[in-house]
């Protein structure tokens, strides 16, 4: 009963239950009171509609080489997790074009592009071909971008989404197109060296370019004594080249040419050791982006789990750098409680070590791995806030990056 079904409710015609009234027993109060119902029935398409407006704000979370079992392990440490609120899970089956077992640069080129490409990629299509990345979408529509890893910021997965280049070893390149031909709002991580003008072969000063329009800290005691409230836009690199380590053994290990020696013992003590943590580092992303009242494209990295698998490490490190992601999912849960149009969207690349958890002789959890490299299984995904329905089920990581972009267009 959509269109003359309802004037004849109004005008007396018929009613809601299909009954006839004569016109002059209605009162002009209940052919208003009438005419409203109709109003909010018809009301109700354009509302399922709004669920899927564009949300002006978007973060993406990549945990690299984070499978099933690591949050098992987290699950093991920890009681409260971020990631239980989030309501609507999936898996993600990983290939890249070349291989069924991808890389980090394959990976997350098909979550910034929506293009499957081939391993080593950053931003380019199986044909080398440069393909447009959300974060460059997001510039283009007004909104305010950032990039967020405790790995160096040219790794392969924050120059996905801020490069075009047919191999991602080419970090000096990567970094003069971060800087250059990008107008990335927040930048956190790891990597100075391939910034500064005493490092690079070409000599290019991209640390003077880049604080021409940003603050620019270069050390976790600076970072820590930002006045947030007067900083549009953040250039922070942390290190030289990578963040630290959640933890460490303590007291630190003994490294041999440059090499970390990591104790196996479960009876290892280990002490924190990165600062700052993901946690922080996303809520002052967080902070800087909410500025901007066309809203946002933040992707958050945890890169160092997939480090932890690739040595084969004991599960107090991976236990550690899930936690640590799990902190800053938190982060962006408690930003979403003041801006429920936030939609929050957490991956991986691949999984990393084939990590399974067993028991000890001792009736210890402990972590034992079938590689020291990237598996093919597939990975959870979790999603929250507008769209997220989108997200569940089992999609390909392309797929994921195209209904990511179709998210932030509003398709």
């Amino acid at each position: 009963m959509r269109d003359h079904r309802f004037l004849g409710i109004i005008y007396g015609s018929a009613t809601a239950e299909g009954d006839t009234l004569p016109p002059h027993r209605l009162t002009p109060m209940t052919r208003l009171a009438r005419y409203a119902a109709l109003l909010a029935a018809l009301a109700i398409p354009t509302q399922g509609l709004a669920q899927h407006d564009p949300p002006p704000r978007i973060i993406l979370f990549i945990g690299d080489g984070v499978g099933v079992s690591y949050w098992t392990a987290a699950a093991f440490a920890a009681d409260d997790l971020a990631v239980y609120r989030f309501p609507v899970v999936g898996l993600v089956d990983t290939r890249a074009s070349d291989s069924k077992v991808t890389d980090s640069a394959a990976g997350a080129t098909a979550y910034a592009t929506g293009v499957q490409t081939y391993n080593g990629a950053i931003g380019v299509a199986p044909d080398s071909s440069a393909v447009p990345t959300i974060l460059e979408m997001a510039t283009e529509r007004g909104m305010a971008t950032g990039l967020v890893a405790t790995s160096r910021i040219t790794h392969a997965t924050p120059a996905s989404f801020a490069a075009h280049v047919p191999s991602r070893g080419m970090e000096v390149e990567i970094a003069r197109q971060m800087v250059q031909e990008h107008d990335i709002t927040v930048i956190i991580g790891g990597g100075s060296d391939w910034f500064d003008r005493t490092r690079r072969p070409d000599g290019i000063d991209l640390l003077t370019q880049a604080g021409r329009g940003a603050t620019v800290v270069q050390s976790p005691e600076e970072f820590a004594a930002l006045d947030l409230a007067h900083v549009d836009r953040l250039f922070a690199l942390l290190a030289e080249s990578h963040l630290p380590a959640a933890v460490q053994p303590a007291p630190p290990p003994i490294t041999h040419q440059g090499i970390e020696e990591h104790a196996g013992d479960a009876d290892t003590t280990w002490t924190p050791w990165r600062e700052p943590s993901l946690a922080d580092m996303t809520t002052t992303a967080l902070t800087v982006l909410d500025k901007d009242p066309d809203g946002f494209f933040l992707m958050v990295e945890a890169s160092q789990p997939d480090w932890r698998g690739h040595g084969n490490e004991p599960l107090p490190t991976v236990e550690a750098e899930m936690l640590d992601f799990d902190r800053a999912l938190g982060a962006a849960l408690t930003y979403q409680d003041r801006q429920p149009e936030t939609l929050v969207v957490v991956v991986a690349d691949h999984e990393t070590g084939g990590l399974a958890l067993q028991l000890d002789p001792e009736g210890r959890v402990v972590a034992r791995y079938t590689t020291d490299n990237h598996t093919g299984e597939m990975i959870p995904l979790f999603a929250a806030g507008p769209g997220a329905e989108r997200f569940g089920g089992i999609l390909t990581n392309h797929e994921i990056g195209r209904r990511l972009i179709a998210v932030l267009t509003g398709d």
